[in-house]
């Protein structure tokens, strides 16, 4: 089957978003754990910077990414024309 250019498009803008969020986690998940001792120079709130990454703020911004990607998946979606209730 032979993919038309829209399509193409699509495809390209959906796997560079997903990289660059791929990327966010990556960050988040690793970086910030590897340099953990470093950031405990710094305090949030009377607690390490290391602490509260690894207590709050990597689930925050896990949460964050979720609802991010649905809801720019939603809007590509719909300017591409392949919402969900357009399906055979």
């Amino acid at each position: 089957m032979q993919l038309t250019l829209k399509q193409k498009r699509y495809w390209q803008k959906n796997l560079r978003f997903t990289g660059s969020l791929l990327f966010i986690w990556f960050m988040v998940t690793f970086v910030v754990c590897w340099f953990a001792r470093d950031l405990q120079s710094i305090t949030v709130c009377g607690f390490p910077l290391s602490f509260y990454m690894a207590a709050q703020g990597t689930l925050l911004i896990y949460v964050i990414l979720v609802g991010y990607y649905a809801y720019y998946m939603g809007k590509l979606d719909s300017a591409h024309g392949v919402q969900e209730g357009d399906l055979p």
